[in-house]
């Protein structure tokens, strides 16, 4: 175990992500934290497309042009003399595979709900995931200064869909044309909306009135309604439980916010939740024991590639959560799934698009560093343990289409440039036993209209995609041999290989894998493919 200095580095960190439906207000949120945290002075406009400004989490060309995050952006801050790893994860659910992996690096998660809409399709989705790690979550209801919905039916809602605890810590007084506030039930103040405050106004708690009965709040709002507040806030703190720290850190309950992100109201209490709530680094399992992140030994997993960070110099960034141990310039760290020690020089912290050169990091930190293409999603770093972190699964692409070039004297480049793409797991590409096709593979279509524009944008690649006669795919596994050389010589003509090198089944129907699945009982046809097993 190392010293106390090191246990208060421990405990001043918290690593989390942001998660929402798109539009619910995830980037603009992440922006007033980037406020709070005084790295940036100004917010950008999030869908500004005639602005020059544009959100700070946004920062790949492509995002600026589309008004949409398509990749997780990762920003280190501090607040409070906390250091925060804060993940700004795509809201779009074509690039959920991304925001899957983000969920296995972090030890919180911030929700942001649309106060008009309530839980959303996605929203509920990225849940059931964080639900499987038993991840804590706090939840941000946004948008109280527009039309809303009732508070205790969005409560309700996210009890019954989300099967969690609700737990109010501000409740909101009104909504809509008429929000003036929320009312802090564990600070027992009042917190008035001040509408039209400059973005780069000072960011200090709005001003408070330490108890309901105040005369000021009636002379503020009026008599009837500071009476039916008062009234609604008795109801509320006895029929909802009181926070159970315990309860919240094995994923069971979240404590609720009310704010306008947009309007920076309610921001910092959420950020002040975080940092005396949400847990300092967590341990992580590997297939043969537990991490704690006070061993002396360095460890960390890879959770994302990035290509063309820097344009300039083509480069292509590996993304590794330090689990346990400290970084320190210089360092040897063995690479477990290649078997070979490198010495780690030039190590990055990140503020989305922008990094900096760091000497020191701990556990909970994402630094960075060059990958030369030797480096994949999944990867465990040690310092000389073979460990491995339990793999990052990719899952089976639910649409195809083949790629193919305007210029066809651009095929080598366009195979090294959809490789260095497919490394960062966005999408997936295949290549047939029989022919000289490339398939694509991918979530969702808008994943397709990605590469392609990123392909023109970083590479000056025109490339296009067509519609392929693939429905669905599933990676081959077979316990024998013999099995698996009968299985390729019958069903060449709908077998290709990934980038790794792994057979996959490419299945023109559904009927079509089935009878095959049928048919060959001794081979595995597998829905997802676990990296490093």
């Amino acid at each position: 175990m190392f010293d106390l200095n090191y246990k208060q580095e421990l405990n001043k960190r918290r690593t989390f992500a942001i998660i929402s439906h798109p539009d619910a207000g995830k980037t603009t949120i992440t922006e007033k934290m980037l406020l709070f945290g005084k790295v940036i002075r100004t917010s950008g406009v999030v869908k500004g497309t005639g602005n020059i400004k544009y959100a700070k989490s946004d920062w790949m060309d492509i995002e600026k042009k589309r008004g949409i995050s398509v990749t997780t952006s990762v920003m280190q801050f501090t607040y409070k003399k906390f250091l925060i790893n804060l993940l700004d994860t795509p809201g779009h659910k074509d690039f959920s595979e991304d925001t899957y992996r983000i969920l296995t690096a972090v030890d919180s998660c911030l929700v942001v709900i649309d106060a008009a809409k309530g839980i959303e399709e996605r929203t509920q989705k990225l849940i059931d995931v964080t639900r499987m790690h038993n991840t804590p979550i706090i939840t941000f209801i946004n948008k109280l200064d527009r039309d809303s919905r009732d508070p205790i039916e969005i409560l309700d809602e996210i009890e019954k869909k989300l099967k969690l605890s609700c737990i109010p810590v501000t409740w909101p007084i009104s909504c809509g044309r008429n929000f003036k506030g929320v009312y802090h039930i564990y600070e027992k103040i009042i917190y008035l909306y001040k509408n039209k405050v400059s973005q780069t106004q000072s960011l200090s708690r709005i001003e408070g009135f330490y108890n309901l009965s105040s005369t000021v709040l009636d002379q503020y709002i009026g008599t009837i309604l500071a009476n039916q507040v008062r009234q609604e806030l008795d109801l509320i703190m006895n029929v909802y439980a009181k926070f159970d720290s315990q309860k919240f850190l094995k994923g069971l309950l979240t404590p609720i916010f009310f704010g306008s992100a947009l309007g920076n109201f309610g921001v910092d209490h959420v950020l002040t939740s975080l940092i005396k709530w949400a847990p300092p680094p967590l341990s992580r399992q590997t297939y043969t024991r537990q991490v704690n992140p006070q061993e002396k030994a360095f460890t960390g997993f890879v959770f994302k590639i990035q290509a063309n960070m820097d344009l300039k110099h083509r480069d292509r960034i590996a993304f590794i959560r330090i689990v346990s141990g400290q970084y320190t310039k210089g360092m040897k760290l063995r690479h477990v799934r290649i078997k070979k020690n490198i010495i780690i020089s030039d190590v990055f912290s990140f503020l989305a698009g922008d990094r900096l050169l760091i000497k020191k990091a701990y556990p909970g930190d994402i630094i960075g560093f060059h990958n030369h293409g030797t480096i994949q999603i999944g990867d465990t770093f040690t310092e000389g343990e073979d460990i491995k972190f339990i793999g990052i699964p990719s899952f089976a692409p639910e649409m195809f289409r083949r790629i193919y070039l305007t210029n066809p004297l651009q095929q080598k480049q366009l195979i090294k440039g959809l490789k260095q793409l497919s490394e960062e797991g966005t999408i997936q590409v295949f290549r047939p036993i029989n022919n000289n096709n490339l398939i694509l593979g991918a979530i969702g279509i808008l994943q397709f209209d990605v590469v392609i524009e990123r392909l023109k944008m970083e590479y000056h690649i025109d490339a296009q995609y067509e519609e392929i006669n693939v429905v669905v795919a599933r990676w081959i596994r077979s316990k024998t041999h013999l099995h698996l050389d009968s299985f390729k010589n019958n069903n060449s003509m709908y077998l290709a290989y990934d980038i790794f090198n792994n057979l996959i089944y490419l299945a023109p129907s559904q009927a079509n894998l089935n009878i095959v699945m049928n048919e060959y009982s001794d081979i595995i046809f597998d829905k997802m493919r676990t990296k490093n097993q």
